[in-house]
């Protein structure tokens, strides 16, 4: 087994050095930090947990709570903290929302078997993530945020990427347009119903009530909104979803009612998942930069860890409108 002091000898630091990058000390220089992780990897080194936590009461484990992994996003936003805890040397406890999962992560809190919380599908009814706050538990917020919570935030600008949905269907002149929304206790479905109804009001286009379906952030929600929205009137020329997965939805219920994309209807997503890109879909939606936002979440963490009493930060990201076939691949003035 490789022990600590053959891992100083082998980066060319001291073997102080190798224990200050263990407990990733802010007087380490970025070079000598890499070179000890490199040798780390190389040699398969294994720092003896359980004493490593005795010594720091820090167990280099972080909780992460998600939402329904049947959904894309949830897996893609898994994969990109994970890839950023991982580079930090910190391992991660997943942990489904759903069920008992928030409570099980705040007892991991209490009986100290992570250093902090990752929530990724926080509501202001979440009482696991108020009584972590009250308890004083490190915890970020990211995706989803809670207005006026005292803990850690990193989000992206869903308002603003939803009203640019609408500012492009106005400038490309289709002007009857329908919203397939989401759940009013989701920060981010809540934030892009409004920037979509606020882009519309502000480009003149026509959002009335009878083109405004619920689709939950789900295919069949999706789809099923996108029938109703069908069933209420004459079809819409551009739909906007309140995410990738519903767009899908949506897109399947146009095809049932033998309407083509894009030639009759456009139709814009919202996250940019993996799948939107596939030849199959060619989902125009607005991106959110998760590799960005995971890293700054991993960051605000590993600070809230180091220094508890620091003033809490909200971290926005701005959003982009990626332009794919489901609005005939046409870029207009945004």
């Amino acid at each position: 087994m490789v022990t600590a002091r053959e891992v100083a000898k082998l980066a060319g630091v001291s073997q102080a050095t190798v224990s200050r990058v263990l407990h990733d000390h802010a007087s380490v220089s970025e070079d000598a930090r890499r070179k000890v992780r490199r040798v780390m990897a190389e040699t398969g080194y294994q720092p003896n947990g359980a004493a490593r936590a005795m010594r720091t009461n820090r167990t280099g484990t972080v909780g992460l709570i998600v939402d329904d992994m049947t959904n894309p996003f949830y897996p893609e936003l898994v994969r990109v903290l994970g890839a950023e805890l991982g580079a930090a040397g910190l391992r991660m406890i997943l942990w489904d929302s759903a069920g008992p999962g928030e409570r099980a992560a705040l007892d991991a809190i209490d009986q100290r078997l992570v250093d902090g919380l990752l929530f990724t599908t926080a509501t202001a009814a979440s009482v696991p993530l108020a009584r972590a706050i009250d308890r004083g538990a490190p915890v970020v917020l990211v995706n989803r945020t809670v207005p006026d919570l005292a803990c850690d935030q990193v989000d992206s600008d869903n308002h603003a990427g939803a009203a640019a949905a609408a500012r492009y269907f106005a400038a490309a002149g289709r002007r009857e347009v329908a919203l397939v929304d989401g759940p009013r206790d989701a920060s981010t479905a809540r934030d892009r119903g409004a920037g979509f109804r606020a882009g519309c009001a502000g480009n003149g286009l026509e959002l009335p009530e009878s083109r405004i379906a619920g689709g939950g952030l789900s295919h069949d929600g999706g789809r099923a909104a996108m029938a109703r929205i069908l069933a209420g009137g004459p079809a819409p020329s551009a739909v906007f979803c309140a995410n990738d997965f519903s767009a899908f939805g949506a897109l399947d219920a146009l095809a049932d009612a033998g309407l083509r994309v894009p030639e009759d209807v456009w139709v814009i997503g919202y996250d940019d998942i993996p799948m939107a890109a596939w030849g199959a879909f060619g989902l125009t939606t607005v991106r959110q930069p998760l590799a960005d936002m995971a890293a700054t979440a991993v960051s605000l963490l590993r600070e809230r860890v180091a220094e508890p009493g620091r003033a809490v930060r909200h971290q926005r990201f701005r959003n982009d409108l990626v332009v794919r076939r489901t609005t005939n691949g046409q870029e207009v003035l945004r």
